[in-house]
């Protein structure tokens, strides 16, 4: 990682990258944002590759909280006639 950090910093001078070594704990990736969310990955076990692709997704999001959907169909006008069931009687 030592290798790659340096190009990635001078590609996006928009980030601010601090390496630090905390001994006993493991490697993680925080990305924190302007909207005061905070994101943390664990980036144990992984190849300096698959390091800078998590660092890659940090930058890319936008930093929302995942919502979950309440119904798998979300639509502004919901049908005035119902769901369609197959037990209807013709």
């Amino acid at each position: 990682m030592e290798s790659e950090l340096p190009s990635f910093k001078e590609s996006n001078p928009q980030l601010e990258v601090v390496a630090e070594l905390n001994r006993g704990q493991h490697p993680y990736l925080k990305g924190l944002y302007k909207n005061k969310n905070e994101r943390v990955v664990s980036v144990m076990n992984m190849t300096p590759e698959d390091v800078l692709l998590c660092a890659t997704r940090l930058r890319n999001s936008l930093g929302r909280k995942v919502v979950k959907l309440k119904t798998r169909h979300v639509t502004k006008h919901p049908s005035v006639q119902g769901t369609w069931t197959t037990d209807m009687q013709i």
